[in-house]
């Protein structure tokens, strides 16, 4: 392993194993008030038996949608390839989707969501397939932008496993547009992530497609 890939897998391991978020009761309190006086400020009466309650269930529900930045030493856990020297081999694609994800646009605090699907071709290193979808949700339980939870995923996935290859695909909608803007009502933003024998084989990225079911041909 090479002194770049050594502080890759430090820096890493440092993410996965986030200690959590630690805010005082105190704090609670204060953000729950803040959250009170903008909702009355914008128009919604708190002096109901259905509203008292909505700056506390607001601010749990903010912390809970973001709690990627608490780290998942889950991650960390590799296996060795079941390859056993076919020919194939570095053409044996891992595949996972459609993984269902929500987070929270960095810009507006406001939700996107939609399915992600992620592949990888096998070098020595495999990664149990419950943790891609694990993977997927500790980048996208955060404020973020869809870009960059693809790339934070394919990054993730070479620095634990150096595959062959790494494929994701992210489509989302995003209730920044929908909701305020443009007001889009049905847009579906899309966002690929390719990674070296996904980078270099139009057939690869197209096998990938039609095996998630996705049907698209790539030149």
């Amino acid at each position: 392993m090479s002194l770049f890939e050594n502080i890759n897998a430090i820096e890493y391991r440092a993410a996965v194993e986030v200690q959590r978020r630690k805010i005082s009761d105190v704090q609670i309190r204060k953000f729950e008030g803040y959250a009170a006086e903008i909702f009355s400020a914008f128009g919604l009466d708190l002096d109901t038996s259905a509203t008292k309650d909505t700056p506390k269930r607001f601010i749990k529900a903010l912390f809970d949608a973001t709690e990627g930045y608490d780290g998942d030493p889950k991650l960390l856990k590799v296996f060795d390839t079941e390859c056993r020297g076919e020919p194939d081999c570095r053409l044996s694609q891992v595949l996972e989707g459609p993984i269902p994800f929500f987070a929270l646009c960095e810009h507006h605090a406001l939700p996107f969501y939609g399915k992600a699907y992620v592949g990888y071709i096998a070098h020595e290193n495999i990664i149990g397939i419950s943790k891609l979808t694990r993977l997927v949700r500790f980048f996208s339980k955060r404020f973020s932008v869809q870009e960059r939870i693809g790339q934070q995923i394919a990054d993730s996935l070479e620095t634990i496993l150096h595959p062959h290859g790494v494929a994701v695909f992210l489509e989302a909608h995003h209730l920044c547009m929908e909701m305020r803007g443009v007001r889009e009502t049905a847009p579906m933003t899309r966002t690929t992530v390719w990674r070296g024998n996904y980078a270099e084989d139009a057939s690869l990225r197209s096998e990938f497609f039609m095996a998630c079911g996705l049907q698209r041909n790539e030149k």
